[in-house]
């Protein structure tokens, strides 16, 4: 699995923990479900490819304000809670910053 593929498997991961867990609802509201398609239509677009650093630390910011608001939100919520609920995609979200 390609870099860019498993960064969108574990951002999808991360709003999916959010909604079920912050928002307790089982399935993605509209808002989250735009949220996730933007995240993935990004990093298919980004101009880094595998070579990408982690959103936060990238020069070029692609998201516009209101959905980096948005994922902001989403990471600072699910980051720390991702070891429990997908320790495997939590550590290899972290070694490959």
């Amino acid at each position: 699995m390609s870099r860019i593929e498993r960064e969108k498997q574990i951002v999808r991961k991360m709003i999916e923990l959010y909604c079920r867990y912050h928002l307790h609802q089982d399935t993605l509201p509209d808002e989250y479900l735009h949220l996730a398609d933007f995240a993935c239509r990004r990093l298919d677009h980004c101009k880094y490819g595998e070579n990408k650093t982690a959103c936060k630390d990238c020069s070029t910011h692609c998201y516009a304000p209101k959905e980096r608001e948005a994922i902001r939100k989403v990471m600072r919520w699910a980051g720390p809670r991702m070891i429990w609920y997908a320790p495997k995609d939590a550590i290899l979200h972290i070694l490959n910053k």
